[in-house]
Formats: structure tokens, C-alpha cells, sequence
């Protein structure tokens, strides 16, 4: 985490004053007059790029993934906003019913284990809290219990914290059961996926809880354009914000002194890489033609798996090295002499914006993908429709192996940082439109 700048160190200590005048505020029965999410005598509407009190020295909820797992846009963005803010991150309450799965029974003891657990500040002003929910919103009754329980556990972490009149940042859809009832003054539901489309959810309960969050909240935001063509019906104020990328991370692979992991350093080339979460989205059929075609190169594999990979593992030439420490990509980046996105073309899919491409163009490198949407538009590589189409593009792309200082500089503008001004900007548009809304009308 980057050190506080001094005008942000001094915003915050301005909001931590007007925090606590909030609170004694409200003790008293007094009401404030202050726009949520600005600084005292900021006013919203100011240009792109110079919002001063936007979005800075506030407290903000959100609703998301798992701190611990893998760093996603989420953990990104939060982190680049907790430079000015204080974050209160809501683990995730779940909307995948659970099977009797050793993995999903493991799963569940974890978090039932977790929930007894303090809110502890993971990072400067990042706290987790590790919330108890059912995570079976199908019943009429499951749900109004886990409205009850999950409203009266953050409101408790929020009284410990001194938080007050928090913007309530929403990722995930099942938080639309207690959203509005938490004395937050702005609430953004934040989309990065089609919801619907993940395996195993309860598919009709979750469309509804999501329109729900899309009508009531003050803005939505997307990560792709067919994202924003579904949500849009539902609030006109949706706005599309494409992913960011930790440039300043991984362009190290570019660094001579990154060493390239001993596990891959000395495998047969070419290497073609990947990284990230092996899911039922990922095409194994694809990568076994992949290493079908390379036979005298190397298929590294770097992520948790989560799908059937049999097929994969019995191929000599495939490496499944398993999930690795978020520090250590840019280094296997390094040992890649090409990066795959080899995503099935599904629902689920086609509203992506997969993140691992930014990152391996920030690393430098030579990238081919399915047709995705969102990485066709982003224009930087290489795209291929079917399995010898693909061999055929991965092959010109060893023209010109490994890490690039030309690519990884298209990156540069990329940064989460950049997102994050984005982002007020469009809290500024909100704000100005009303600074207070009656949820009780919604």
C-alpha cells in the first residue's frame, strides 16, 4: 500500500473530525447538513480529475468476495480507495447453494469458524469482518432471517468502528437483502460478472435481488459493454468503468532482477502460460489441443483448479503448478514466452473483462484469447476462434517471445488509480443530481 499523500493525509484528518462531530451529532438527535461522500465545503461537479473531496477521508461498506482469496478487481479498487478512506469489507455471505462436496463442507466449517472471529484491520484502513449468512435464498423465510442477521452483524462492526453514514459499495447481489438498511447515504452496486450465469446458483432469486439493487441504487457500474446493456434497463445512472491493472506490479517482469521460478526456468520452450483461477469457464479441451500442437514446448499452468483437469494431467508436456502467491506473478510472467486466455464463449464470458489480460500486457507479453468481447476491444491481442486458429496465432505470436517493453507500456495508463478518478467523477455526477435519497420510496 502506497504512503498517504499530504493533502490526502489532511482530507482524512478533516473527515475523521467531521466523523466524529457526525456522531455526537446523532447522539444528540441533531442532523447534518454535509453532502455524503464529500468533505466539508467540497461541492460535486467539479472537472474529471480534480475532485478534491470525492470520495476521500470516508467511510465506505463493501460487499464482496473473500479478502483472503485471490486478488481480484475488487481487492484492486478498494485498495487505491482505502488511501483516503476507511473500508469495512464484508466477506462473502454466498449465492451458490452448497453441495455435500468435500469442498463445500470444507468451505463451510471455515466460515462458520471465521464468523467468531474479531473484525480485524487487514491492511491500513482495510477491516473484515466475517459475516454468518444461509446461503440458500430460494425460501421466502431464509431470506428475511439472513436480512435480520447479516443487518445486525455489520451494524455492529460499524458501532465498533465509529463508522457513520457510510457509501455502500455492493459487488455482490445476495447484499441486496440488507441494502439501504444499513444508515448508508449512497449506495453502488458495483457489477463485474453476470451473476446469473455462474454454476449453481439459485438463478431466479438472484435476478431478482440483483434488479432490486440495480432500482434502488445511486449508481451502477459495469465492467463490459454487454454488462451495461443488461443492466441499464433497470437504472439509467449505470455507467461502464473497464478493469485497471496493478502496472506498477507487474511490469517487473520486465526487471532484470526478477528471477524466473526454478519450476519453470528450465522447462522446454516454448512456454506458453497461464494464470489464474482454473474454472469450468477455462477450456481444458483447448489447452490439451494446445499442448497437443507444442509438443516440444511447455504448457505452464499457474492457478487453483477448480474443474475437471484429468485430461490435462495426463499430458507429459502440461505443468499444473497450483496457486501462487499474488507477489510472485510477475516472475512467472517472466518465464512465459506467450499468455493464454482460454475462456469457453458462454453467457458468462461474454459479460467478462478477464483481468489476467491486463495483467500479462503490463508484464510485456504476447497474448492470445478466445473472442471475448471485452478483450477484442481492448485491441492488444492476439484473437482466435477454434482450437487450430489458436495454435496458428500462438505460433506467430513466439515471433516475438516474452516480455516487451513496448507492450507493457500500454499499460501504464491502466492503473487502478486512474479507475479509481473515474469512479468520482461519476460519484460527483450522482451527487449532484441528489445529494440525499428516500430509500423508503423504493
Amino acid at each position: 500500500m502506497s504512503t498517504m499523500t499530504n493533502e490526502a493525509a489532511i482530507n482524512s484528518d478533516a473527515c475523521a473530525t467531521e466523523r466524529r462531530a457526525s456522531v455526537d451529532k446523532a447522539a444528540s438527535g441533531a442532523s447534518s447538513n454535509v453532502l455524503p461522500g464529500v468533505l466539508p465545503g467540497v461541492l460535486p461537479g467539479v472537472l474529471p480529475g480534480v475532485l478534491p473531496g470525492v470520495l476521500r477521508g470516508c467511510d465506505l461498506l463493501c460487499f464482496s468476495h473473500d479478502w483472503s482469496g485471490d486478488p481480484l478487481s475488487k481487492n484492486h479498487l478498494m485498495r487505491a480507495l482505502a488511501c483516503d478512506n476507511r473500508v469495512l469489507w464484508v466477506n462473502s455471505i454466498g449465492y451458490r447453494t452448497p453441495t455435500v462436496s468435500r469442498r463445500d463442507m470444507s468451505r463451510a466449517f471455515k466460515k462458520l469458524a471465521a464468523a467468531f472471529e474479531p473484525v480485524r484491520e487487514v491492511e491500513r484502513n482495510i477491516f473484515v469482518l466475517n459475516p454468518l449468512a444461509i446461503p440458500a435464498y430460494g425460501q421466502a423465510s431464509i431470506r428475511e432471517f439472513n436480512r435480520g442477521l447479516l443487518r445486525w452483524q455489520v451494524k455492529r462492526a460499524m458501532r465498533r468502528l465509529g463508522f457513520s453514514r457510510p457509501v455502500n459499495f455492493i459487488f455482490n447481489p445476495p447484499a441486496a437483502l440488507i441494502a439501504g438498511a444499513l444508515g448508508e447515504d449512497k449506495l453502488i452496486y458495483y457489477c463485474v460478472d453476470e451473476h446469473l450465469a455462474f454454476t449453481g446458483v439459485a438463478a431466479d432469486s438472484l435476478a431478482r435481488m440483483e434488479e432490486r439493487l440495480c432500482r434502488m441504487a445511486d449508481l451502477v457500474i459495469v465492467t463490459a459493454e454487454r454488462l451495461y446493456e443488461s443492466k441499464a434497463r433497470f437504472n439509467a445512472h449505470t455507467r461502464l468503468i473497464r478493469h485497471g491493472v496493478d502496472f506498477q506490479h507487474f511490469c517487473r517482469a520486465l526487471e532484470q532482477s526478477t528471477e524466473i521460478p526454478e519450476e519453470i526456468a528450465g522447462l522446454p520452450r516454448p512456454v506458453i502460460g497461464f494464470h489464474g483461477l482454473i474454472a469450468d469457464w477455462v477450456d481444458v479441451e483447448l489447452l490439451a489441443h494446445i499442448a497437443g500442437n507444442f509438443s516440444e514446448g511447455s504448457l505452464a499452468l499457474v492457478g487453483k483448479t477448480t474443474t475437471d483437469v484429468s485430461r490435462l494431467e495426463r499430458l507429459p508436456n502440461v505443468h499444473l503448478l497450483g496457486r501462487k502467491p499474488y507477489a510472485d506473478l510477475p516472475a512467472y510472467c517472466k518465464g512465459f514466452d506467450v499468455a493464454l486466455n482460454p475462456f469457453r464463449i458462454n453467457e458468462l464470458t461474454l459479460n467478462s473483462n478477464p483481468l489476467k489480460v491486463r495483467e500479462y500486457l503490463a508484464a510485456g507479453l504476447p497474448v492470445v484469447s478466445t473472442p471475448v468481447p471485452e478483450v477484442i476491444r481492448l485491441k492488444h491481442c492476439r484473437i482466435a476462434d477454434g482450437p487450430d486458429e489458436f495454435a496458428r496465432e500462438i505460433r506467430q505470436a513466439l515471433d516475438d517471445p516474452g516480455p516487451s517493453l513496448a507492450r507493457s507500456e500500454l499499460m501504464r495508463a491502466e492503473s487502478w488509480e486512474a479507475k479509481v478518478d473515474e469512479l468520482r467523477s461519476h460519484f460527483a455526477e450522482s451527487l449532484a443530481r441528489h445529494p440525499f435519497l428516500d430509500r423508503g420510496a423504493l
